[in-house]
């Protein structure tokens, strides 16, 4: 609907553009005078009126209107990339969830088989009850994050439904991998990307050539349209026909349009300052996003290459010494803890670093559905 409406403000601003550029209608006239006159039906006549646009005001006034489709367009570009985003960011959050299924379930299988494993460790003497009621509660609190899981990916579909604009399209197996082919941005790419190919700034931009050609128009007000009448006039009396004519010049001695030209500088300045103001917006924002990317990525490569391998491994030492005997339970229980820490860290970095990478590559547009894009 947004994209829609998007294409909608276009053909609003071409309606514009057309009519700017038509010409004033003209107007027909009858004229009776002196009826009754000696008892005659007096002079009888018609004839048209006809406005004349002077100072090429249709021209000026199309050349605003022009700049107006140009701005549609840049903002039906701009919401078109706002969707492309949130379908990206929605579909990498789908596919981050799955993984954190997989990752809830494998912990409640481990917390399984630490209750099991502790309750015959107890029934043969080895261990205290005590523990085995935390390995219950470790267990119990295994599944509640699985639930959490379940809830988050629910959550995600119905927000990825929601952006591709169809809410009735149910859970599935999404196929992608949301850890290969991690983008590699440096700051000076993203900057020269944003400043070069924002619809947003282009969008200024046309603002500002709008606002230019409206100075043109309300200066050429100051020159007024003039009337030509034409027509032509029946004597009953003299049964003669005369023709007529007049020009009707509006002289320009108070209003010669002061206001709308102040008015129309004020907007032209206003328009220069509204793109400096956009460009250093979109450098703020890069900033702060690319600050999260770059942080995102160090932490991705440092879980996945060196902290989630070594969690892994921990685990399952620390689970097969348990068995044996060599381990302590609190040993176990914080090889699990962190495990799954580890897990859920390097997933909310992946899930920031793709978040990130979709803003940057996607312009830092997003949010496609909010009510004043």
């Amino acid at each position: 609907p947004t994209l829609v409406r998007a294409a909608m403000a276009i053909q609003a601003a071409e309606g514009q553009h057309l009519q700017a550029g038509l010409y004033p209608n003209p107007s027909l006239f009858y004229r009776g005078e002196e009826i009754g006159n000696a008892g005659t039906q007096g002079l009888q006549g018609g004839g048209f009126l006809q406005e004349i646009v002077t100072a090429r005001k249709r021209q000026y006034g199309q050349g605003t209107a022009s700049y107006a489709i140009e701005q549609a367009r840049y903002g039906f570009e701009s919401q078109r990339m706002r969707i492309v985003n949130d379908a990206r960011l929605a579909f990498y959050a789908v596919l981050l969830a799955q993984k954190m299924l997989t990752v809830t379930h494998r912990l409640v299988e481990i917390g399984e088989q630490g209750v099991d494993t502790t309750e015959k460790l107890h029934a043969a003497r080895s261990v205290s009850l005590t523990d085995v009621l935390q390995a219950r509660i470790e267990y119990q609190s295994a599944q509640l994050r699985r639930n959490q899981a379940e809830n988050r990916h629910q959550a995600a579909w119905r927000q990825l439904s929601s952006v591709i604009g169809d809410p009735c399209f149910g859970p599935q197996p999404l196929l992608g991998d949301a850890e290969a082919d991690l983008p590699e941005l440096d700051w000076e790419g993203a900057l020269q990307a944003v400043l070069t190919q924002s619809p947003e700034l282009a969008q200024a931009f046309a603002a500002v050539e709008r606002a230019r050609q409206n100075l043109g128009l309300q200066c050429a007000r100051r020159t007024p349209n003039v009337m030509v009448e034409a027509g032509a006039i029946y004597d009953t009396d003299s049964n003669s026909t005369a023709a007529n004519a007049a020009l009707i010049v509006p002289v320009p001695i108070f209003n010669r349009n002061q206001g709308n030209i102040l008015q129309a500088q004020s907007q032209v300045a206003a328009a220069e300052r509204e793109v400096q103001r956009v460009e250093l917006d979109l450098r703020n924002r890069l900033a702060s996003t690319y600050e999260q990317y770059a942080n995102a990525r160090q932490q991705v490569e440092a879980y996945r290459d060196h902290i989630l391998p070594n969690a892994n491994k921990s685990l399952e030492l620390t689970g097969s010494g348990y068995q044996q005997g060599e381990f302590d339970y609190l040993t176990l229980l914080t090889a699990q803890r962190t495990y799954f820490q580890a897990n859920l860290a390097y997933l909310r970095s992946l899930s920031q670093l793709r978040a990130r990478s979709v803003e940057l590559e996607g312009l830092l547009l997003s949010n496609s559905l909010a009510a004043d894009n």
